[in-house]
């Protein structure tokens, strides 16, 4: 699942930001399904994490050795805050004595970052009782989820822009706290489902079964049943959420997914494609280089954003989907180079 969320958001991004707009018909079945695709992507992404994250913390849990886990959790965490920001820096234009507030706007890595340690701190607080933590996941997802209108359109002063962005895209953040946490709260309690009963018999049937059932009510019926909640309750927020209902209805495209990989599962076992997987920020860094030009500010955006064709697009994401996924495999002992560098750093500093 991993390997195919970076991969759609390779294509995504590369053709998003270089396909000129002309070609966006949303009469095309072609352009439909692209678009489909790259609006699960990121949902995707973190329902996994939440998912394998608080999976692996249940089982060092079990084994006793937790707190490695957290202590590696936490690391995690704040390397994926760091390399968030770090990819927004423009060198060339601090030299020039330009300094853009670009770089506290709040993106993908550091929305992720911030969920683990979340994760982490609910998991500590909770770890000895793990219905009460599968309950409180699932509240809290639903609460991100059916809350949106509250917090849609929302614009607060008096609070440092460093912050505000985190909650508000106001200032430019692409991806805030709300709503996004949801899905990763929505992952990791499935990971507690997971925890508890994959040692059952005809676990895997009935799980794939529930994806694709609860996914499609979901996704056909999740507007109906917020309009009949607010009917039951008359709590007009149940409505509001209905009537701009994209989180439900993209949750549920999720577990569909989730049931299509789950059923063919291991026909996917294959090296490429695990190692694809496991090199999902390395992937993610090299791209927003190539494309978005970090650090120089000159990347492929700055060149072609905006004038290739369909042919072009196409042709030119798959080139650019092998050539990031090289490079990150190439460079695999560099990335270890960095996570030994950056947990010397640590030590030295708690010493």
């Amino acid at each position: 699942m991993r390997a195919f969320a970076i991969l759609m958001m390779l294509q995504g991004h590369f053709i998003d930001t270089l396909i000129d707009p002309i070609y966006r018909n949303p009469s095309s079945i072609i352009y439909n399904i692209w678009s489909y695709f790259r609006g699960i992507t990121a949902p995707v992404f973190f329902t996994i994490s939440g998912l394998v994250f608080s999976y692996l913390l249940l089982l060092a849990f079990r084994k006793g050795s937790d707190k490695e886990r957290i202590k590696k959790g936490l690391f995690r965490g704040l390397l994926l805050l760091i390399i968030g920001y770090s990819l927004r820096l423009n060198i060339g234009s601090w030299i020039s004595g330009y300094f853009d507030r670009y770089i506290l706007v709040v993106d993908v890595l550091q929305c992720i970052g911030l969920s683990l340690i979340i994760l982490i701190g609910l998991y500590v607080l909770l770890k000895r009782h793990t219905y009460i933590f599968s309950i409180v996941l699932f509240t809290l997802g639903f609460l991100c989820f059916i809350t949106e209108p509250l917090y849609r359109n929302l614009n607060i002063e008096g609070i440092p822009e460093f912050l505000v962005n985190y909650i508000t895209k106001q200032n430019g953040s692409v991806f805030t706290i709300l709503p996004w946490f949801g899905y990763t709260a929505f992952g990791a309690f499935l990971a507690t489902v997971f925890f508890r009963h994959a040692h059952r018999a005809r676990f895997k049937l009935m799980t794939i079964i529930s994806f694709f059932v609860i996914g499609f009510v979901l996704i056909e019926y999740s507007s109906l049943l917020l309009i009949k909640l607010t009917g039951i309750t008359g709590i007009e927020l149940f409505k509001q959420s209905a009537n701009f209902n994209y989180l439900f209805t993209r949750f549920g495209n999720v577990l569909v997914l989730f049931g299509v990989f789950y059923s063919i599962e291991p026909f996917l076992k294959q090296p490429l494609v695990l190692k694809i997987g496991q090199k999902t920020l390395s992937i993610y860094v090299f791209h927003f280089i190539i494309l978005f030009g970090s650090f120089t500010g000159y990347g492929l955006k700055r060149f072609f954003a905006h004038t290739l064709n369909p042919t072009e697009a196409i042709l030119g994401a798959l080139i650019f989907i092998i050539l990031v996924c090289f490079i990150s495999f190439y460079y695999a002992r560099t990335n270890h180079f960095v996570y030994n560098l950056a947990r010397k750093v640590v030590d030295r500093f708690k010493k």
